[in-house]
């Protein structure tokens, strides 16, 4: 899944459905209408990870109505299992892979035995769960691992703990847990310092407004690109307003894909457009006025202009001294074949 040169794009509608299957399906639509690889949402049942004593973030109270606790929050936004079964379904005809998050070890098990997801992604907020991260470990699938929240030890214990469990490919994806993320806290850098620390595929969870995160993410090496998407950022949840409409998306993906292209292979050698322009621009050794044929090249006989089809400049010094097997004009190009020792 993330071997190939491309970059795996998630597109994340997360509770952007707002516990709602038709719209849930509509962002399946989206999603692979944009050009995403995968779509991902979060899978929980109601109380399986938020407790009822648990407190809106500043992001989720701009976003939801005030009377509204965290918990209540979470029960409106949990989908049933079955939900997850059709939408999976639409996954596979639309030619996209299907992606959830697990919340606790009962929507784990779902995931892997009854959706046989190929892949299993730990939010942020697990981080420091070490036995909720061992049991992710156990199913023996590849991981895709947020770092949200953390510290570079906190990571290296979650991937530690993981480490021992599994041999199964982890991706790590560095992530600023704000909605939208400002620009000044994103810190880019520290993905490639989990890629050094960690050698491990490194990636994006990308929390901001607009793309200029993400090209710069894949510029620094991200395999991986996570990022929410809504319907309408007029929604009642807490990620829609940090969230792309789709045109947003299509246009986003199409500017990773633009950044791949941009990257290249690395080979520093002309490209095909430059080899058909190279002749045209680089220059050749000529003559500076008419040489008779048979004289013997001095330096300032030669001089170096376009076009490139002739002798290369970088070698104007080593025809001195050789005989001119015909006349040049002014300006003509000198080949091989027209001198001799």
């Amino acid at each position: 899944m993330f071997d190939s040169d491309k970059v795996f794009v998630i597109a994340e509608a997360g509770v952007n459905h707002d516990g709602d299957l038709s719209k849930a399906l509509q962002l399946v639509d989206v999603a692979a209408d944009s050009g995403a690889d995968a779509v991902k949402f979060q899978t929980f049942l109601p109380g399986e990870c938020t407790g009822r004593h648990a407190f809106k973030t500043d992001y989720m109270k701009a976003g939801c109505p005030e009377d509204e606790s965290r918990y209540e929050l979470s029960c409106r936004l949990a989908l049933p299992f079955e939900s997850f079964v059709t939408l999976k379904q639409r996954c596979e005809e639309k030619g996209l892979l299907f992606l959830s998050t697990p919340d606790g070890n009962k929507s784990l098990n779902f995931l892997v035995d009854k959706l046989h997801v190929p892949a299993i992604k730990i939010a942020s907020t697990e981080v420091t769960n070490i036995p909720f991260l061992q049991s992710i470990a156990s199913q023996k699938l590849p991981i895709i691992f947020s770092t949200g929240l953390s510290t570079l030890g906190e990571v290296e214990a979650g991937l530690s703990a993981m480490r021992g469990m599994t041999k199964a490919p982890i991706v790590v994806l560095h992530c600023t847990t704000e909605y939208p993320a400002p620009f000044d806290e994103i810190n880019l850098r520290a993905m490639q310092t989990m890629a050094r620390a960690f050698q491990v595929p490194v990636g994006f969870s990308d929390h901001s407004i607009g793309s200029a995160a993400a090209i710069a993410a894949v510029a620094l090496g991200a395999k991986v690109i996570e990022k929410h998407f809504t319907l309408s950022r007029a929604g009642g949840g807490p990620d829609h307003q940090a969230s792309m409409e789709p045109d947003e998306l299509k246009t986003y993906i199409s500017s990773i894909r633009c950044t791949e292209l941009l990257l290249g292979n690395g080979i520093k050698q002309p490209t095909a457009a430059e080899e058909r322009n190279r002749q045209s621009v680089r220059r050749s050794v000529v003559a500076a006025h008419t040489i008779p044929k048979g004289h013997s090249l001095t330096r300032e006989m030669l001089t170096c202009k376009r076009p490139g089809t002739g002798i290369s400049p970088a070698h104007i010094d080593t025809l001195v001294g050789f005989t001119l097997n015909r006349e040049l004009q002014p300006d003509e190009v000198l080949t091989w074949e027209d001198i001799r020792k």
